[in-house]
């Protein structure tokens, strides 16, 4: 997703990246882009259902076109239908590895790491530094499962095979909230690691709005 860095314009540039991620989309096998990232293919209806952050969505097949499940009239923004189309077109069906790498092992991870930090980790702790406890209950609206790091923590399948673990540690009178997102050691198959950066963030604000 190189376009997406610094552009000139916003809305150009996401444009020009989703006719892309469709062309890529429309060039492979439905089937096999099926089997490999774990969604379902209709073969009558000629469309994928995909889960992204909790949300059901239809892609159509050749056209990539995208709609809400629940409702169709409701706008899918750019970003989230290029991020499920890179998905399907990049899964590559590795199993999953349950070891847990961060950011900055990902490829390139080290480069984009400030943003990363920025558009995802700073969120998290200001969201929840204050109350970690709610981290579980809003993650597990989103189909999270609690796990074993620090000492809050809950990975949400943000899609099938593309689970992000957020990990609060609680702070006290010396030392503040602090936080780690981690990623299963598969996930290089299964996006770029720019794609993870915003999936991840856009994971973060989709928990945040079932604070109540």
């Amino acid at each position: 997703m190189t376009e997406l860095k610094k552009p000139e314009n916003k809305n150009f540039n996401l444009t020009v990246t989703l006719q892309k991620a469709i062309e890529n989309f429309t060039a492979k096998s439905p089937q096999e882009m099926a089997q490999k990232s774990g969604c379902i293919f209709d073969e009558e209806r000629k469309c994928f259902y995909v889960n992204c952050i909790g949300q059901n969505f239809s892609i159509g097949y050749p056209k990539g076109n995208i709609q809400r499940v629940d409702d169709s009239n409701k706008e899918v923004p750019l970003i989230w239908q290029i991020l499920m189309l890179h998905y399907l077109t990049e899964a590559k069906g590795t199993p999953l590895q349950n070891k847990v790498i961060s950011y900055k092992e990902l490829p390139g991870g080290n480069i984009y790491i400030d943003p990363f930090n920025k558009r995802t980790l700073k969120p998290l702790l200001k969201i929840f530094g204050n109350n970690p406890e709610k981290l579980l209950a809003v993650g597990e609206k989103l189909n999270g499962k609690p796990a074993n790091y620090g000492d809050y923590s809950i990975t949400i399948k943000s899609l099938p095979r593309a689970p992000i673990t957020y990990v609060l540690w609680q702070g006290d009178d010396e030392f503040p909230a602090s936080g780690n997102v981690l990623f299963d050691a598969s996930a290089p198959d299964y996006l770029h690691t720019e794609d993870y950066a915003f999936l991840a963030s856009f994971t973060v604000y989709e928990m945040a709005k079932h604070l109540s």
